[in-house]
């Protein structure tokens, strides 16, 4: 027979719905916050982080001699496009707060097993969004631009020739949008496995499925990348190895759960 701790008990961290609801204004206000410091420290620091996510596209340009400049052809562009930069990186900033933030408002109501359960998938979250945002920049963004910038011509074929004149909003959008889209598409396994956990999938039904994930994935990067052949595998390609690695987590979930269920019987 297992006793429990009485500070372990949810039943004694029960408050009226208000209380709730202070709490989670609470809780949103110093998410908030430190959201707010975060983005007026990006903000001023924000033509470096610009500068750093447009290095790629300036070594592929630099490698095939094209035009060593970016444009903007309104006059609050470069204004605005600072803002999305200071935005963007506050947010990946203060990712951890608001993940720490929310556990804290939910760990209260957890048995101590729960809370052992569901933490590791609060640390992993983190990690998973930053393995795929750093595998966009360090090794998707340069191969996307060097083939990109190969349709540029000097006019021998063209007649008059072809130069990449890239606009800084564009450019933001794009970086942004490929950096989201490999980030989210990595909770993958994270998603997967806590789905498992409440018996939503089986680790069964998904190696069944898996010719269809293989097209669902395929769909899915072509689809939230740029229309580039290579943005799209090297979505792809991970994201079908990690659909692998979350059928081996969700058997690992399943053989944990037969292991409990006994237990709990006694």
């Amino acid at each position: 027979m297992t006793t429990t701790d009485s500070n372990d008990d949810p039943e004694q961290h029960k408050m009226p719905l208000i209380e709730h609801l202070l709490e989670l204004r609470g809780r949103l206000l110093w998410t908030a916050g430190v959201f707010l410091i975060a983005f007026l420290g990006c903000f001023y620091l924000a033509e470096g982080i610009y500068g750093f996510l447009v290095r790629p596209l300036s070594a592929a340009m630099e490698a095939q001699g094209g035009s060593q400049r970016m444009i903007y052809t309104a006059v609050t562009e470069a204004f605005f496009t600072y803002l999305k930069v200071a935005a963007f990186a506050a947010f990946t900033l203060t990712f951890p707060v608001f993940a720490i933030q929310t556990w804290l408002f939910i760990a209260p109501g957890l048995y101590r097993n729960e809370k052992k359960a569901f933490l590791p998938f609060l640390v992993a979250t983190p990690v998973l969004f930053l393995m795929g945002a750093t595998l966009v920049y360090t090794f998707i963004m340069p191969l996307a631009w060097h083939y990109l910038l190969g349709f540029q011509s000097a006019g021998t074929e063209t007649t008059l020739p072809i130069q990449l004149e890239a606009k800084v909003s564009e450019y933001l959008d794009v970086v942004m949008t490929l950096m989201l889209a490999f980030g989210i598409c990595f909770e993958l396994p994270v998603a997967l496995t806590l789905m498992a956990k409440v018996g939503l999938v089986s680790a069964q039904g998904l190696a069944d499925k898996r010719r269809f994930a293989i097209v669902g994935v395929f769909v899915v990067a072509a689809v939230l990348t740029p229309p580039d052949v290579i943005s799209q595998i090297g979505l792809a390609v991970p994201l079908i190895g990690l659909y692998e690695l979350s059928i081996l987590a969700c058997r690992w979930v399943e053989k944990q759960r037969e292991k409990a269920e006994p237990e709990a019987e006694h």
